[in-house]
């Protein structure tokens, strides 16, 4: 399924036009985005959890040089499926 696929099934779930639909869609990834990028996280009840996990610093291989050479530290967006979707899924 691709973002129109999504917005299409929104809006005819929703009973709304697709322009409706596409900006609650928009409004919903902004808001988790804006709340991320804050340090916040994000749990949908029996949907999920976004949050964002530190990664340490670690040693790398370049595979074109075989030169091993330190990754700096990085933060990652994490999402933990809840229990209600795991159910779903594995149904």
């Amino acid at each position: 399924m691709n973002r129109n696929d999504l917005i299409s099934s929104i809006a005819e779930k929703a009973n709304c036009t697709k322009k409706d639909a596409g900006a609650a869609l928009d409004a919903v990834i902004s808001s988790i985005e804006e709340a991320l990028e804050s340090g916040e996280k994000v749990s949908i009840l029996g949907f999920g959890t976004f949050e964002v996990r530190e990664r340490g610093e670690k040693t790398c291989i370049n595979p074109r040089t075989k030169e091993k050479m330190i990754c700096p530290p990085s933060k990652a967006p994490v999402f933990k499926a809840g229990k209600a979707l795991k159910e779903i899924v594995n149904n």
